[in-house]
């Protein structure tokens, strides 16, 4: 089942890869329940949103907060306070390692979170994948040139890297905790303890 289930990620993973290979940009997927985010965030809009839906709209704001980035995305986020910088690079985690793993996540812009994201994951109290994500991160640096050997910037190549990959089994803890964690239920309830820091 977890081999299927990494063939299915996999296979995700390579047509994100293709995508930003060929320069499309990240949709942001909006919902009819969703609260519409224009610039600001307010303490009503968080109050009203449901559980499964706060994760979406704070991300939202983050996100439509870098529209002009132009290559900056790094330091924007870094200049925001602690609270949103965790909620976006614990998201861009979410996202990468759902959709390909931690080498997908290594390999796309995301991978640049990767040295304060222990912190983050800490501070919203996800300390299980605080933990494994700074085993994920040392793994990376000390085998660092066998996981990147075949990325050349093609698909084949990329594809190429998950063979025998050592990340692939922080990949599998990674969904396995998750199941009972919730890493997206952690998030939406440290946004609702601490609200005012993500009001605009």
């Amino acid at each position: 089942m977890i081999k299927s289930m990494r063939r299915q990620i996999i296979t995700i993973g390579v047509m994100i890869v293709i995508l930003n290979l060929y320069g499309c940009s990240r949709a942001i997927k909006q919902s009819n329940s969703m609260p519409s985010i224009e610039n600001s965030l307010t303490d009503q809009t968080i109050d009203t949103t449901s559980d499964d839906m706060l994760l979406q709209v704070v991300y939202d704001n983050l996100f439509h907060k870098l529209l002009a980035a132009h290559g900056k995305e790094y330091e924007i986020v870094m200049s925001w306070n602690k609270s949103r910088q965790a909620i976006y690079m614990i998201s861009q985690l979410e996202a990468e390692v759902n959709n390909g793993g931690y080498n997908q996540f290594y390999f796309n812009s995301s991978g640049q979170f990767a040295k304060p994201l222990p912190d983050a994951l800490k501070l919203v109290g996800a300390t299980k994948f605080a933990d494994l994500t700074e085993r994920a991160n040392k793994t990376f640096e000390k085998e660092n040139s066998k996981i990147t050997e075949h990325q050349d910037g093609t698909i084949e190549g990329f594809s190429k890297s998950y063979e025998n990959n050592p990340l692939n089994k922080f990949d599998d803890e990674f969904y396995k905790l998750n199941e009972t964690k919730k890493l997206q239920k952690i998030q939406a309830d440290y946004i609702r303890k601490n609200k005012k820091h993500f009001t605009d």
